[in-house]
């Protein structure tokens, strides 16, 4: 399976000639190469994690295609067709074989509306928690796609949670709202979070693959 990193949240996952998408939202560049994807799904609600511009660009390439998401998305989205999944259940499309975890997004401030959020484990393998600290409990997770930075993302909860999931493998996300220094710093602190229990982190920028 390999699994490409778009900008900010937006991951590409290929296997068995097929592709599933997750997240292309609002900071992430229109994705190409459409032909082979079987699903898309959608964490939340949040801008930076969808739009109707990626939707129709992609449904335009791929009509009918099955989008997978919490009902704060298909409420969001009402024009389109959305599926909706909650936490505990799981899907199979093409190749791919989706668990769905979690439930609320992370806080980010009192002021603001908690909304749904569902992280995501892809074949037993790829664990992405979308906007949230949801341990994946009962799995031992390959390869983690764990958020770097967001206004609701304090450097020590990441490093936490990193710490509590014990990934073999690890990559950064969500990460377009910090600057380059900030995303290194951020970067070494989960790399050393990985290594704590043996696993590896790998830097992943916009277009990079990791096989896993």
């Amino acid at each position: 399976m390999r699994v490409t990193k778009h900008e900010h949240a937006a991951l590409r996952i290929d296997q068995a000639g097929e592709s599933l998408l997750i997240d292309p939202g609002s900071f992430t560049s229109p994705l190409e190469d459409l032909s082979n994807v079987v699903g898309l799904v959608i964490t939340h609600e949040h801008a930076d994690h969808w739009t109707p511009e990626h939707f129709d660009r992609i449904l335009r390439q791929v009509p009918g295609l099955p989008i997978y998401a919490p009902t704060g998305v298909a409420a969001a989205a009402s024009g389109y067709d959305i599926t909706v999944v909650h936490p505990g259940d799981t899907v199979t499309v093409g190749a791919f074989t989706l668990r769905f975890f979690g439930g609320d997004h992370a806080v980010i401030h009192e002021s603001l509306p908690l909304v749904q959020n569902v992280g995501v484990l892809v074949n037993e393998q790829l664990y992405y928690p979308g906007d949230s600290y949801a341990v994946p409990e009962g799995v031992s997770v390959d390869t983690l796609a764990a958020p770097l930075g967001a206004p609701w993302l304090k450097i020590g909860d990441a490093m936490d949670f990193v710490l509590a999931v014990q990934p073999k493998r690890a990559f950064g996300t969500h990460d377009m709202t910090l600057s380059t220094i900030g995303r290194n710093m951020h970067r070494q602190r989960l790399q050393w979070a990985t290594e704590q229990n043996g696993g590896e982190f790998f830097e992943l920028d916009p277009g990079d693959t990791l096989d896993i």
